[in-house]
């Protein structure tokens, strides 16, 4: 780790870790009839345009199970969507993360053919279904607000979509058997949805979603009306189903804590555009631009200038040089911002040799950590220190800062 205490003025050469891609683990329960409930429910391929159901050919692509080619959406003068372009692999968990009126659900409106695009292509298991209706899709859907009939039972619901297809009682009841024994609710199959708590009618909605094997399953904001224990209990239930079915999932959230630990990558959107898509750990230590930086997590963000070697950033505040990544330097003189985590960045006894130093405004136990908000000249920092190293702090106390230079990335103004 390249450490720099504030105001050393040392430089220490940059070193990036690569970033991790999780791979599509395979798991199975270990009872046979979870087994068997597992495999009943494996997805389909994606149907032909005119038979809702019938599977067809294997995608061109290994790569590109579902595929969005410059797609835009516009209503009017307001466009909502613009030139999204994203590729997702068969199996895989993307989330698609943004603020309100990011173009979130757009997409998964789109995708589910609830909506057309202005402009575009959409790809499905190699075919182009921009214009299909939703129906001859192959899409499975799990809202926010469940959706749930109140008059019908848990059974009656989940049996739902493969009784609107006119399937045999027989492979209905196999069927539904093996989507509730998967989402563990086989023992409330006669109970309303106002006899079941929230978290088990989200089981349901889930259980729904799935009965009828849909190529890829989209979930908008699923969880968003769980309280903390109930959405934490549900992210795991969420990802067991995703690895025991091998679904394609869709996953819309604005929770990035959800989208970090759910998501094998994350599709970042910001005013309808895409800022970057990439796994957790990259979207989180290397964001690609600065609103990226801001939005997944908390960030310092300190203003720089380039030295005159062009290879190097000055932190003003800090006192600090931070080196530029190896694509090439820039013009000395260059204004650039740095952004810093607050767990790269330490407290160290002040002992005056170093100038002023940072002082402690307040202090917010988490835990396992402590949030320290610092005052340095006229800039405000934030500081996470694990529970092991913090030395307890009042406010107005002193303290030297150390930076982990390697951890620092760098937007140019």
């Amino acid at each position: 780790m390249g450490v720099q205490r504030a105001g050393a003025h040392r430089h220490v050469s940059s070193g990036h870790g690569q970033a991790w891609d999780r791979g599509a683990e395979e798991g199975s329960p270990s009872s046979r009839s979870a087994t068997q409930a597992q495999r009943a429910l494996r997805p389909n391929r994606a149907p032909h345009a005119n038979r809702a159901g019938e599977p067809h050919a294997a995608p061109a692509s290994p790569t590109a199970f579902l595929r969005l080619d410059a797609v835009s959406r516009s209503f009017g003068a307001t466009v909502a969507l613009q030139d999204l372009s994203l590729h997702v692999r068969h199996g895989e968990f993307v989330s698609i993360l943004g603020p309100s009126g990011s173009g979130k659900s757009t997409t998964l409106n789109l995708i589910a053919g609830f909506d057309f695009p202005s402009s575009g292509e959409i790809h499905l298991d190699g075919r182009d279904v921009t214009w299909e209706p939703s129906h001859s899709r192959g899409i499975g859907m799990v809202f926010q607000n469940y959706a749930l009939f109140p008059h019908m039972t848990v059974f009656e619901n989940v049996a739902f979509p493969l009784r609107s297809r006119r399937q045999p009682s027989a492979m209905v009841k196999a069927a539904v058997d093996a989507a509730l024994q998967l989402v563990q609710l086989e023992s409330m199959v006669d109970r309303l949805p106002r006899q079941l708590s929230g978290g088990q009618q989200q089981r349901v909605a889930l259980a729904r979603a799935i009965v009828y094997r849909p190529a890829v399953l989209l979930m908008d904001e699923p969880l968003g009306a769980l309280d903390r224990k109930l959405r934490a209990d549900m992210q795991v239930e969420i990802k067991r189903l995703h690895r025991e079915l091998g679904t394609t999932v869709l996953y819309v959230t604005h929770d990035q804590e959800e989208a970090l630990s759910m998501s094998d990558r994350i599709a970042v959107l910001h005013r309808g555009r895409l800022e970057q898509f990439a796994p957790p750990q990259e979207i989180y230590a290397r964001p690609a631009t600065r609103f990226v930086a801001g939005f997944v997590g908390e960030v310092n963000f300190l203003p720089a200038t380039i030295d005159a070697d062009g290879r190097t950033a000055l932190v003003h505040d800090l006192e600090v040089r931070v080196p530029l990544a190896a694509n090439g330097p820039l013009a000395p003189g260059t204004r650039v911002t740095v952004s810093l985590r607050p767990e790269h960045l330490a407290l160290a006894p002040h002992d005056g040799s170093s100038g002023q130093g940072a002082i402690v405004v307040e202090t917010l136990y988490l835990g396992d950590a402590v949030k320290c908000v610092l005052r340095l000249g006229d800039t405000r920092l934030v500081a996470k220190v694990p529970l092991r190293r913090y030395t307890p702090a009042e406010p107005g106390d002193a303290f030297a800062l150390e930076v982990d230079i390697t951890a620092c990335q760098l937007f140019i103004d």
